[in-house]
C-alpha cells in the first residue's frame, strides 16, 4: 500500500530535543522517537532556512536548484515543477500546506493542491488548522506539509526562574547568566513546538491514519545561536530526523548512518513505488531499512552562499573529518548579519567577536575535536586527509556545476541583502538592481 506522508518541520531546532539527549523536555517528540526510527547523524544540505528546505523538497543542493539565498529576500527555485509535490502528484497523491514553508514568497506558486490560510505560523495556529484538515481529507494518499515557526527567534519567555538559572548553554558557548537565560528561552519555544507536534500526532491517531502514514519530523538546520545556524559545522548542519511509519520505520530504533535531507526525496519516491527523477542527488534510505547496507553515503556536502549577507562557503564531511573552504577573501572576520540577534551574540560581540579572523580552509578531526575548534589544515600529519577532502569537494562542485567555480556569485536582481560589515540582519538592507547596489 502506498503510504501517506506527513512532513512535520520546525525552524532552527538542530538536534536540541529530548530524544537526542538534551535537557529540553519534548515528550511528544520523544514518543515519536520511541515508536519510529531516529537518525543520530542526519544533516541538512545548508545551514540556512530556504537553502535547506529547498534541498529537501527538490532532492538537489541549493546551488543546483537556484535557492542561493533566502526566499523572503527575493530568492526562489529555478523550477518549481521540481518540488516534491509535483512528482508525488504523478503517483496519485493529493497535497496540502499548513504553516511555514520558506521556499517561496507566494506559497500558491509552489504547486500544492490546497494551501491552508492562517494568521501566523506558530504552533498554536498551525496545529489546530492541521487537526481540522486531517478530518476532511480526500480519499487518495496525501502529502501534508506542516511547518512550525518555533524554534526560530524570537523565543518565548523562559517558563520558570529555575530554567533561567540552571539551563546549560550550547557546548561551544561560555556558561554565563546571559547564555543560560538565552537557552532557557529556546527551551520554552521548543516546548511550544512539542505541543504542536503532539496535537497533530494525536489527530493522526484519531483519524485512524497512523498505520498508513509515514511521519517525517525534522528541522531546517542548527539552533539560532553563535557558531551554529549559518555555519558549516555539525552545529549548523546537524538536524533532528525521526521517521515513523510502515515499511520498517518503527520499533524505537536508532541509526548512526550518515544521512542527508537530500535522501528523503528518493526515499519517499521508493515508498510510493515510483522512480525518483533523474535530477535527484540524494540516495534512498531504504537499503538501510532492508539491512542491505550500513551506509548510503560516504560523505555529505554543505553550503552557504547568501544568508542575510554574502558569505560563500562549501564543506565536505565524512564519518571522521570535515573540510570547509571559504570563497570570499574580502571579508575574513565574522559576518555578523548572518548571526541571529540575541543575548548570546551580544555577549560575544562585547568581547571582540567581530574582530576574530576566519581561515580560508579548515579541517577538523571529529573524533578528537567534535566541537570543531582546532583547525588542522596546516598540520603535516593531516596533509593527505586535507588533499583527499579538498579533491572530493572540488569534484562535487564541478559535477553539480557550482557557480562559485566561476568566481564570486553576483546576487540576483531584486534580492535584498545586508552588507557583510554590518552588525545585524535588522540593519538597513540594499536591493540589488542588476549588478549595481542601490
Amino acid at each position: 500500500m502506498i503510504p501517506n506522508v506527513l512532513y512535520l518541520h520546525s525552524h532552527d531546532t538542530g538536534r536540541f530535543v529530548q530524544p537526542y539527549g538534551h535537557q529540553v523536555p519534548t515528550p511528544n517528540i520523544q514518543r515519536l522517537a520511541d515508536q519510529g526510527l531516529l537518525f543520530r547523524q542526519a544533516f541538512a544540505a545548508a545551514p540556512v532556512c530556504s537553502g535547506s528546505r529547498s534541498a529537501l523538497l527538490t532532492g538537489v543542493a541549493p546551488h543546483s536548484n537556484g535557492m542561493l539565498g533566502l526566499a523572503h529576500r527575493g530568492y526562489r527555485l529555478a523550477d518549481y515543477r521540481r518540488h516534491l509535490v509535483h512528482t508525488l502528484r504523478e503517483a496519485g497523491y493529493w497535497s496540502a500546506l499548513v504553516g511555514e514553508q520558506h521556499v517561496s514568497e507566494d506559497p500558491d506558486e509552489i504547486g500544492y493542491d490546497h494551501v491552508v490560510e492562517i494568521d501566523d505560523t506558530r504552533a498554536d495556529s498551525v496545529a489546530p488548522a492541521t487537526v481540522a484538515l486531517l478530518q476532511e481529507l480526500p480519499p487518495q494518499p496525501f502529502f501534508l506539509s506542516v511547518g512550525f515557526f518555533e524554534t526560530h527567534r524570537h523565543f518565548f519567555e523562559p517558563t520558570s526562574v529555575r530554567d533561567a538559572l540552571y539551563s546549560l548553554p550550547p557546548a561551544n558557548l561560555p556558561d554565563t547568566p546571559q547564555t543560560r537565560r538565552d537557552m532557557a528561552a529556546f527551551k520554552a519555544s521548543a516546548r511550544s513546538l512539542d505541543q504542536g507536534v503532539g496535537a497533530v500526532l494525536d489527530a493522526l491517531d484519531g483519524a485512524d491514519l497512523a498505520d498508513d502514514t509515514l511521519v517525517i519530523l525534522t528541522t531546517d538546520h542548527g539552533i539560532p545561536f553563535p557558531g551554529a545556524k549559518a555555519t558549516l559545522t555539525d552545529r549548523g548542519l546537524g538536524v533532528m530526523l525521526i521517521l515513523r511509519g510502515p515499511n520498517g520505520f518503527h520499533g524505537g530504533r536508532v541509526s548512526d548512518a550518515l544521512v542527508s535531507q537530500l535522501d528523503l526525496f528518493p526515499t519517499i519516491c521508493e515508498l510510493a513505488d515510483m522512480q525518483a527523477p533523474d535530477w535527484v542527488q540524494g540516495r534512498s534510505l531504504m537499503p538501510l531499512l532492508r539491512k542491505e547496507a550500513i551506509e548510503v553515503n560516504e560523505e555529505l556536502y554543505g553550503e552557504i552562499t547568501f544568508h542575510a549577507a554574502y558569505e560563500p562557503q562549501r564543506s565536505v564531511r565524512t564519518r571522521r573529518y570535515r573540510y570547509t573552504r571559504r570563497f570570499d577573501d574580502t571579508h575574513t572576520t565574522t559576518v555578523l548579519p548572518n548571526v541571529d540577534d540575541g543575548a548570546s551574540k551580544e555577549l560575544l560581540v562585547d568581547h571582540g567577536w567581530a574582530r576574530r579572523p576566519h581561515a580560508r580552509e579548515e579541517l577538523f578531526d571529529l573524533v578528537f575535536d567534535p566541537q570543531e575548534g582546532a583547525n588542522l589544515i596546516a598540520d603535516a600529519a593531516y596533509a593527505d586527509v586535507a588533499r583527499d577532502l579538498r579533491g572530493r569537494l572540488e569534484r562535487w562542485m564541478r559535477e553539480t556545476e557550482d557557480p562559485l567555480l566561476g568566481g564570486p556569485v553576483t546576487p540576483l536582481p531584486g534580492t535584498s541583502l545586508n552588507r557583510p560589515d554590518q552588525c545585524s540582519p535588522d540593519d538597513p538592507v540594499y536591493v540589488v538592481e542588476g549588478a549595481i547596489e542601490s
